[in-house]
């Protein structure tokens, strides 16, 4: 039998679980754009419930919220090794945080599309 390293069943999904704290816990930390976007995120959240119109309408409104966090943190990771990689400039480097900046400006642009969408149907 392999000896995995990181367990097996449950013992796995602790571990894991702990990661994703850990990720969390470091985005917050070192990742302004990541504390900017939560706060967006929890300013919003009560809005939701009045701005929903069903349980599946709410689930959207608060899904986009979350693919803003998700993308962020991909953001953040590829940031983050591009700088492990290397401090130098260098054009691969560059196009790899320009194209992740490009994923959070295209969340950020669903939000605003399904928000003002349920907001426009809301007050007509």
């Amino acid at each position: 039998m392999i000896n995995k390293p990181n367990g097996d069943g449950i013992l796995r999904v602790i571990k894991a679980t702990d990661c994703s704290r850990k990720g969390m816990i470091a985005a917050w930390q070192n990742e302004a754009a990541f504390r900017q976007e939560a706060m967006l995120a929890l300013v919003m959240l009560p809005g939701s419930f009045w701005l929903a119109q069903s349980l599946g309408h709410w689930a959207l409104l608060v899904s986009v919220l979350l693919l803003v966090m998700i993308v962020e943190l991909l953001n953040s990771a590829i940031e983050a090794l591009t700088d492990r990689v290397s401090l130098e400039r260098h054009e691969l480097s560059g196009r790899a945080k320009d194209m992740g900046s490009a994923a959070v400006t295209f969340s950020l642009t669903i939000v605003a599309l399904v928000w003002g969408t349920a907001l426009y149907d809301k007050l007509v």
